[in-house]
């Protein structure tokens, strides 16, 4: 793949990374973007950040049952690849948030 096409790959996946974090803040009732995984915690008796990471399994291994249908020459729509994809990115990037609010 040339540079070019690279970097618009890239930069198309971060605008639909942010362009859903964002569009989810008007489904959480809260001002705290963080809100569910520090409720999350205090119900599971764990960190905010351990919660978010057992919630980000989910999709991990959402990914992982996507590499192996396609490994198995199932079809798999660019919909799909797209959605999982930027589900496990944008986990990171909340964990990210959680972690720079700890600092």
């Amino acid at each position: 793949m040339r540079t070019e096409q690279f970097e618009e790959v890239i930069n198309n996946r971060i605008e639909t990374c942010k362009s859903v974090l964002c569009s989810k803040a008007e489904e959480y009732a809260t001002d705290d973007r963080l809100h569910n995984f520090k409720v999350a915690g205090k119900l599971q008796k764990c960190t905010a950040v351990k919660a978010l990471g057992g919630m980000m399994a989910k999709h991990t291994v959402s990914v992982y049952d996507l590499i192996d249908d396609y490994e198995q020459g199932k079809a798999i729509s660019k919909e799909m690849w797209t959605e999982k994809i930027g589900d496990s990115i944008n986990y990171l990037l909340l964990l990210t948030a959680m972690l720079e609010e700890k600092i």
